[in-house]
């Protein structure tokens, strides 16, 4: 197996989580490879098996939240066939966020088979425990 982490970042934190996820996931055996939404690879996004995609979470404190530039991710290329995991980098409250990025991979034809929010000031124990659950959920998939 092998993943591409996607991900949109205003700040660097998503950046940071995406680059920290493709790394923790190639020190574990599953090769993958980290690229900005604007800097996608479609030769390695084409081969992967699974497709990691990061955004962050936009919108007031407790209404309105959303993924950052929600529709970057919705005109991505057609993930047909793939199986996709979804995260989001947050501040204060995520609210429904991770189902809304969930819905648009899913929109673009990936099978998501789950999600997690990462604290922004906990991104090295969030992206511990992200890889973890990758590695659980592709092994049972």
């Amino acid at each position: 197996m092998d993943a591409v982490v996607i991900y949109e970042s205003l700040t660097g934190n998503t950046a940071k989580a995406g680059q920290a996820i493709a790394a923790e996931l190639t020190a574990r055996g599953v090769p993958a490879r980290a690229f900005p939404i604007t800097g996608i690879d479609y030769q390695a996004l084409s081969s992967a098996d699974l497709v990691i995609v990061g955004s962050w979470v936009d919108g007031l404190l407790l209404v309105g939240q959303r993924p950052g530039r929600l529709g970057r991710i919705r005109k991505m290329p057609a993930l047909a066939g793939k199986r996709a995991i979804v995260y989001l980098t947050y501040a204060i409250d995520p609210g429904r966020s991770l189902t809304k990025l969930s819905d648009a991979v899913s929109a673009l034809g990936a099978n998501v088979l789950g999600g997690q929010v990462i604290r922004r000031d906990k991104i090295a124990e969030g992206v511990t425990d992200f890889v973890d659950r990758v590695i659980d959920v592709t092994a049972s998939a």
